[in-house]
C-alpha cells in the first residue's frame, strides 16, 4: 500500500497535468472562433464559384477541358492528407492518416500507383515511418493555412492531372460540422464533376430555396475560354476551403480532447483524495492504538 507521501506526490502531479490540459482547452476554445470565421468567410466564395462555373458550363458549347475529362485507366492516384502539426487532438489525425493509408494499399492492390501530399507534421512522420513517398509536404501551417499553400497543392494537382501523371486527385480531411463534432471527408478534386457545378444547392445536393435568375450572358472572348480560366481557380478555392475547414476542426477536436482529459484528471484527483483520506485515517487509528496500548502497558 502506498504511503501518504507517495499519494500526495501523485495528487500534485495530476493537479499539475490538469492545469496544463485546462489551459490548452481554453486556448483551443479561443482559437475556434477565429477559425470558424475564416470558414464562414470562405464558404460563400466557394459556393459562388461553383454557381458561376455552372452558368458558364451551361453556356459553353462543349466541355472538353482536361480538368473535366475522366481518365480511362486509373493508374496514378494523388491523395492530399490534411492533418495537424501537433497532437493532443484525440482521433483527429489518426482518422485521416489511417483512411489515406488504407486507400493507398487498396490502390496498390489494384495495380495503381498512389502518391501523397502531406499537410501537417503528423502526416509526414506517419507516412515516412511506413515507407510511403511524399510528393509535397507542408509544416507549421495546419492551424493557420495560407493561400500560397493551397496554390502549391493546386498547381501540383492541375499540372500532374493535365500531364497524365495523376488520374485522380482526392482530398482527405476533417470537416468542422460544429465546434464539438468533426466529420471525415473524402472529396475528389480532379476530375471535376460537371454535374456538381451550378447553384450552391446543386453543388451540395440540397433543394434550392430560391429560383436562379435566367439570362443570356455575353462572354469575352467566349464561354469556353472563360471556363478554361475559371476551372483552375475553382480547384484552388476547393483546396483552400478544405484547409481552413480542417483548421477549424483541429481546434474543435483539441478542445474536446483537452476537456475530456481535464474531466478525467478531476475524477482521478477525487479518487486519490478519498484513498489518501482512508490511508491517513488508518495511520491515525494505528497511532492511537499504539498510544493506548503503551499507556495500558505502563499502568500494569
Amino acid at each position: 500500500m502506498p504511503n501518504l507521501h507517495d499519494l500526495e506526490r501523485r495528487i500534485n502531479s495530476v493537479n499539475s497535468t490538469k492545469q496544463i490540459t485546462r489551459t490548452m482547452e481554453m486556448v483551443a476554445a479561443a482559437k475556434i472562433r477565429k477559425a470558424t470565421e475564416r470558414v464562414d468567410a470562405a464558404t460563400p466564395y466557394s459556393a459562388s464559384m461553383a454557381e458561376m462555373l455552372g452558368n458558364v458550363a451551361d453556356s459553353a458549347g462543349t466541355l472538353e477541358n482536361p480538368l473535366l475529362s475522366v481518365h480511362d485507366d486509373e493508374k496514378n492516384v494523388l491523395y492530399v492528407a490534411v492533418v495537424s502539426d501537433r497532437g493532443l487532438a484525440g482521433g483527429f489525425n489518426s482518422n485521416v492518416l489511417r483512411h489515406v493509408e488504407r486507400a493507398v494499399h487498396e490502390a496498390q492492390a489494384k495495380g495503381a500507383s498512389a502518391h501523397v501530399v502531406a499537410c501537417g507534421k503528423k502526416a509526414i512522420t506517419y507516412f515516412s515511418f511506413r515507407g510511403i513517398d511524399l510528393d509535397l509536404v507542408f509544416t507549421d501551417l495546419s492551424a493557420d493555412p495560407t493561400l500560397d499553400e493551397a496554390l502549391q497543392i493546386a498547381t501540383l494537382a492541375i499540372e500532374g492531372y493535365t500531364a497524365g501523371d495523376y488520374d485522380r486527385v482526392v482530398l482527405v480531411y476533417n470537416h468542422a460540422k460544429n465546434a464539438a463534432e468533426q466529420q471525415l471527408r473524402e472529396e475528389v478534386v480532379l476530375p471535376i464533376d460537371a454535374d456538381r457545378l451550378g447553384t450552391p444547392a446543386k453543388a451540395t445536393g440540397e433543394e434550392a430555396d430560391t429560383a436562379t435568375l435566367k439570362g443570356d450572358p455575353i462572354f469575352e472572348p467566349d464561354a469556353d475560354a472563360v471556363l478554361d480560366s475559371l476551372l483552375p481557380a475553382y480547384v484552388k478555392t476547393t483546396i483552400y476551403h478544405a484547409l481552413v475547414d480542417s483548421a477549424a476542426a483541429e481546434q474543435g477536436a483539441r478542445r474536446t480532447a483537452m476537456k475530456s482529459a481535464t474531466d478525467n484528471a478531476n475524477e482521478m484527483v477525487e479518487t486519490l483524495q478519498r484513498f489518501y483520506n482512508r490511508v491517513r485515517q488508518g495511520a491515525i487509528t494505528t497511532e492511537i492504538n499504539e498510544i493506548v496500548g503503551g499507556a495500558a502497558a505502563l499502568e500494569e
